[in-house]
């Protein structure tokens, strides 16, 4: 029987690579909500790899355009309808920036919109891609779900919290990645780059521990959880098992992206110093320095799939994609 999926925020950086994996699933009619006329292309961001005769006619069979949902999050009215005839909803649409208004109004108001908008139709799973910024600032070492507060330490982040609980009042399931890095990442990766180049050096000794994720895996990693039948409702982390150490992070930034111009490593406190006149720098400094590392191993033993090969492998795939992006930039 054909599953029928509906993705919202599909030209996302996350949101892509869920429909692309939703696409490539057997047996599962793909459509996403859009307030665009134009089709929205389910592969437009998914990492370039080498093509060949093997994984060609792959490639070929889902590059069809999927069906398109008008919608817009920022218009309640323009949701009714939207989720008519849908079995599963992955709501990945969000704003992170604009107005005070203007977020609350897709994260919190359009999402509750959504929700009530899902309920009336019968979708029978729903599915929100958040963000464990929910919590606020850490100190988080090896947090389960259920043992942080909800604290979210900006706007932004107080809208997704309210989008969250939307979600669980309709009997969905939040998913709550960390650190998301990959082809078309233009906020984690980019903003330590700007953080090395304010310090002229990269940290040493700094051994506070973060979860992360590739985009890639994220997406399949929604996917499976949307499609899970052994999965509750309920708030799950999605990162890899295994932290990283904020030094070897900003080591592979430095190393595989650009290194800092002095080149040099320093201790914390100097870090400090140095990045007290600019706020984006003591913003990035302030999360590195303090543990943000989730763990959720129930969340991967009930999904059909493998959490990926962590940092240190996937890293590097994705880096010559930063290095010409940055220097576009």
């Amino acid at each position: 029987m054909t599953v029928h999926l509906l993705v919202t925020g599909a030209t996302g950086f996350i949101g892509g690579r869920v429909a692309a994996a939703a696409h490539r699933r057997p047996g599962v009619r793909v459509s996403l909500l859009t307030r665009h006329a134009a089709p929205v292309p389910t592969t437009a961001q998914t990492t370039t790899t080498t093509t060949t005769k093997a994984t060609a006619k792959a490639t070929a069979t889902t590059t069809a355009t999927p069906a398109t949902v008008p919608g817009d999050l920022a218009d309640p009215l323009s949701l009714h309808g939207s989720c008519t005839g849908v079995d599963v909803l992955v709501h990945c649409g969000s704003l992170v920036t604009g107005t005070p208004e203007a977020v609350a109004a897709v994260n919190d108001q359009g999402t509750k919109a959504l929700m009530e908008e899902a309920i009336r139709a019968g979708v029978r799973r729903i599915v929100y891609v958040s963000t464990a910024a929910v919590h606020g600032r850490g100190p988080f070492r090896g947090v389960r779900p259920g043992e942080a507060p909800i604290a979210p330490a900006s706007a932004t982040s107080a809208t997704r919290a309210a989008a969250e609980r939307h979600v669980l009042d309709a009997g969905g399931l939040v998913l709550r990645p960390h650190l998301v890095y990959g082809t078309g990442d233009r906020w984690v990766i980019p903003g330590l780059v700007g953080l090395l180049r304010e310090l002229s050096a990269t940290l040493t000794d700094c051994a506070t521990l973060h979860s992360v994720i590739d985009v890639d895996t994220l997406g399949r990693a929604v996917v499976a959880a949307a499609l899970s039948s052994s999965l509750a409702p309920g708030a799950h982390y999605v990162n890899h098992p295994d932290p990283v150490t904020a030094t070897d992070l900003l080591a592979a930034v430095a190393t595989q992206v650009e290194r800092p111009p002095a080149g040099a490593a320093i201790d914390v406190p100097t870090a400090r110093a140095r990045a007290a006149g600019s706020p984006m720098a003591r913003h990035h400094l302030g999360m590195l320095t303090v543990d943000h590392w989730f763990t959720d191993d129930d969340f991967w033993k009930s999904v059909d799939c493998s959490p990926g090969k962590g940092f240190p492998r996937t890293f590097p795939q994705a880096a010559p994609w930063y290095r010409s992006y940055l220097t576009r930039r």
